[in-house]
């Protein structure tokens, strides 16, 4: 039974980032300004408050992504379950963020479209090569494209939950910097995504 625990653990991170978004996302809609989706309108403070804690729940579960891939390598843990879950807890973890950014106008629309038809296009793309035993791993362009959405959800989560506390949000200080850095990710995240299709072309050009 413990050998089955430990072996278990990489898929126990990979199951709580799935859990920890969705208290992400519940903390991040209790709002002052107006109630969210069964959440009542709540005073300033308890917003904020509120608020900080999504930060710090977001952050924990981007920190999971790391400890469920990193032992899963380390002890040689993988598994079909971890295979699977991995790449969709990835997705379930960049829509969660991803969408709280537009509703909190910290994003447009259209990034969050291109950004998320990139990662099921991909994810489709990997699902097929597994049929096929072929294992596509992240390459430099991948895992930069991931560094560089890590990065940004950590400046404008930290913009949006502390503005009141360091009395400035950031972001909407910042703009155009920020939506500099908005485009520069959206490119590396188009590139590393055809990048993956064209050096994988064997994968699906006998497909019928």
């Amino acid at each position: 039974m413990k050998l089955l625990s430990f072996k278990m653990i990489p898929n126990y991170f990979t199951m709580s980032r799935i859990v920890l978004i969705f208290v992400f996302v519940i903390l991040a809609n209790i709002r002052s300004d107006m109630p969210g989706f069964f959440i009542p309108r709540v005073s300033e403070n308890v917003a904020d408050v509120c608020h900080i804690i999504a930060y710090i729940v977001v952050i924990l579960a981007a920190l999971t992504d790391f400890f469920d891939g990193f032992l899963a390598r380390k002890f040689h843990l993988e598994s079909d379950f971890g295979r699977l879950m991995d790449p969709l807890a990835d997705k379930v973890f960049v829509v969660g963020t991803f969408v709280t950014m537009a509703e909190y106008k910290m994003m447009p629309g259209w990034i969050i479209i291109v950004v998320l038809s990139r990662e099921f296009m991909v994810t489709g793309l990997r699902m097929l090569a597994t049929k096929k035993g072929v294992v596509i791993s992240a390459d430099k362009w991948g895992k930069l494209k991931t560094c560089l959405q890590m990065i940004l959800l950590a400046i404008g989560g930290f913009s949006w939950a502390f503005k009141e506390r360091i009395g400035v949000d950031i972001i909407e200080k910042y703009w155009t910097i920020w939506y500099i850095l908005l485009l520069v990710m959206t490119f590396i995240t188009v590139a590393s995504g055809i990048g993956y299709y064209v050096k994988n072309q064997k994968v699906f050009e006998d497909c019928e």
